[in-house]
């Protein structure tokens, strides 16, 4: 198999595996994503999108990485949630707690217009590596991977 084949396979089988997984934490382990979780599910739909055209082209490898540079960036929406859920630094206010201020009728419409999942609380950790942590990491090598396999020849 060419190298550009198999960085097809990489770029479909890897955005699958994670975009299957995300639904299935969702639907079958009942875990409500946040807005930023919802984020980082665009660029896998991207790069599943560019990697069946890679496909249907004949696994041409610009395509092809043009999938994995959507796979880069999405490494990189997802390691900045990790830091937002570690606090290292604030996410968007829409769906992080924040302090609230003002009257007690303004504290009470502030906390009332607050989405029921926050963005800097992880749902799920395995080994202390929440899911988006997890999706940063392998997006990251799937991503660096499929750069690879194409660059050679």
């Amino acid at each position: 198999m060419r190298s550009d084949a198999r960085a097809t396979a990489l770029v479909l089988a890897g955005s699958g595996a994670l975009l299957g997984g995300a639904l299935a934490f969702q639907y079958l382990g009942g875990l409500v994503p946040c807005e930023m979780c919802l984020w980082q599910r665009w660029p896998h739909v991207a790069a599943l999108v560019l990697g069946l055209l890679a496909w249907r082209f004949r696994n041409d490898r610009r395509v092809v990485g043009l999938a994995a540079v959507v796979l880069l960036g999405g490494a990189g929406l997802a390691a900045y949630h990790v830091g937002v859920e570690y606090h290292w630094w604030q996410g968007p206010t829409a769906c992080s707690a924040s302090a609230t201020h003002g009257s007690l009728a303004d504290i009470t419409r502030q906390v009332l217009a607050m989405p029921l999942v926050f963005c800097d609380a992880a749902a799920w950790r395995l080994f202390g590596i929440s899911m988006a942590g997890y999706n940063a990491l392998f997006s990251l090598v799937i991503g660096a991977s499929a750069l690879w396999l194409t660059s050679r020849r």
